[in-house]
């Protein structure tokens, strides 16, 4: 038995045509719905980049202990599980990421892993002398703008490109172990996470009207770019999720001419969307988590089902990967690990649970039962109590300062640390998703999720369904303070009723 993760970045589901769009050329993703069970009802967990491949590690929530940092030294692997039990696992990635402070341990789980280098401002190529750079409507101009301008020198030709390398390097190993049993690839590339950079063999699919400055990477936050400029960004997005199935479509035509539907599993997925313009905004983290970028897109063949152009409804998310690969193989599934296999879905659409958590560090707590989407804000604009509980005191890409670890303790052990006390350092609080208030959608009459939902008996069901799910990850007990759920830590019945009547849902949508 062998297995292939295709991993993408920032796929925005509305813009594949087996989720019912025309916005993008996609033929290869139309052609592996044909070939799997597509996934109505895939939601993330934690968010974003780092804290999802954690998840996708340990197969249990991140995002209600600490934010973005490595694998901890008490986390238990999911392919290095696999390692241990015979299976040969292997990394072929661009993701940038992975060589920073804040992603370090998790490619080196794999028994082998190959870079690609040069994706957004991966500090690549040296340049002393500043790089040309043509004007842009783009703001925030750091570092990572420099360096990408500088990278992009070297991406010319299409052979250049890093996720042409990437996929290149994941059919080499595909071709040279083909013929070998036991083996786990993830195939990982950052595309199409901003910014969005193609050639012009993809650009020619998308003729358009666009005169302004130079406009592929747009900041973080509200629109408020004219709508000229907005299409220009559709039509850069689709050029490059256009070279993303392209690309795709090599691994289908691989799998074909090896043969490998026989007893090779295929799941391709990502690790969020993208907004780009929904409910007014670009990127993510700014905002709340709204379904374009929490309700992604997932596609799996189980060559012991067979189950080909069907689709499930049942909800499932990240943490599930780890346990469905464990049980793919017949490894032992930690205890430690919340998600649950998902052999039987995609089989039958038999369901796994009843509800859903996802969020980031800091923001709205979401849940959703596949019908109402709940998002519990904090309660106050200070976003305080907030804690990283942590081995590993790195950021995305820097250590925590100095001034960050002066006032540190050590935590209890939690049950999934194994006997290990962490240490319990005050956390960021950056995010502003105390002005965007509480919000409740009901996804079948309001899938736009525009019109805030006002109904006292469903936000008590959702705030039930909220706080269980948070018992069960252990949250911390500061947690139900800052999202104003004192009293739910231990009495989640008889108190659900008092907090709603406190804690009314906003009408704003907007912020």
């Amino acid at each position: 038995m062998k297995a292939i993760f295709v991993l993408f970045d920032s796929l925005n589901r509305h813009f594949l045509p087996p989720y019912g769009s025309d916005l993008a050329q996609a033929p290869n993703f139309s052609r592996l719905a044909e070939r799997t069970a597509t996934f109505d009802n895939c939601y993330v967990g934690s968010m974003p980049c780092m804290p999802a491949r954690r998840e996708l590690h340990t197969g249990r929530y991140n995002f209600l202990h600490r934010s973005w940092g490595p694998i901890e030294p008490f986390d238990e692997s999911m392919p290095e599980i696999l390692g241990k039990n015979g299976v040969y696992t292997h990394l072929v990635s661009d993701h940038g990421h992975y060589w920073e402070d804040g992603g370090a341990t998790y490619h080196t789980r794999y028994n082998s892993w190959e870079i690609i280098r040069g994706q957004e401002g991966d500090p690549w190529k040296g340049h002393v002398a500043d790089p040309t750079i043509p004007e842009s409507i783009r703001k925030n101009r750091n570092k990572l703008w420099r360096q990408d301008w500088v990278n992009r020198g070297y991406l010319q030709e299409e052979p250049q490109m890093p996720m042409a390398l990437t996929f290149e390097r994941g059919l080499e190993f595909i071709d040279t172990n083909a013929g070998e049993d036991k083996w786990f690839l993830q195939l990982e590339t950052f595309d199409p996470h901003e910014p969005f950079y193609s050639l012009d063999d993809y650009k020619k699919l998308y003729p358009h009207d666009y005169s302004g400055p130079h406009f592929d990477w747009p900041d973080y936050g509200p629109v408020t770019e004219e709508k000229q400029a907005v299409d220009h960004v559709h039509q850069e997005y689709a050029a490059l999720l256009s070279m993303c199935d392209h690309y795709l479509g090599k691994v289908l035509d691989k799998m074909d001419e090896l043969d490998l539907w026989q007893d090779t599993m295929l799941i391709v997925s990502t690790d969020h969307g993208h907004s780009l313009g929904e409910h007014g905004f670009w990127g993510k983290n700014f905002q709340p988590w709204y379904n374009e970028l929490a309700n992604i897109p997932l596609f799996i063949w189980d060559p012991r089902s067979g189950s080909a152009g069907e689709r499930r409804s049942s909800l499932v998310q990240w943490i599930d990967f780890a346990p469905t690969l464990l049980e793919y193989f017949n490894v032992p599934i930690p205890d430690t690990m919340q998600g649950s296999p998902l052999r039987e879905t995609v089989t039958s659409d038999k369901p796994v649970r009843e509800a859903a958590l996802f969020g980031i560090h800091g923001g709205h707590v979401n849940v959703t039962n596949g019908h109402h989407v709940y998002m519990r804000a904090p309660a106050t604009a200070e976003n305080t109590p907030l804690y990283d509980y942590t081995l590993m005191p790195t950021h995305m890409s820097w250590r925590f300062g100095i001034k960050e670890l002066q006032n540190l303790e050590l935590a209890e052990p939690f049950n999934f640390t194994r006997g290990v006390r962490t240490l319990k350092i005050p956390g960021l609080s950056w995010l502003r998703a105390h002005l965007f208030g509480t919000l409740l959608f009901d996804l079948a009459k309001d899938p736009g999720q525009l019109h805030p939902l006002q109904d006292a008996e469903v936000e008590k069901q959702m705030v039930k369904q909220l706080v269980e799910l948070m018992r069960w990850n252990e949250a911390p007990p500061e947690q139900y303070e800052r999202l104003g759920l004192t009293g739910q830590f231990d009495q989640v019945q008889t108190e659900t009723e008092a907090i709603i009547n406190n804690t009314p849902v906003s009408s704003d949508s907007e912020g």
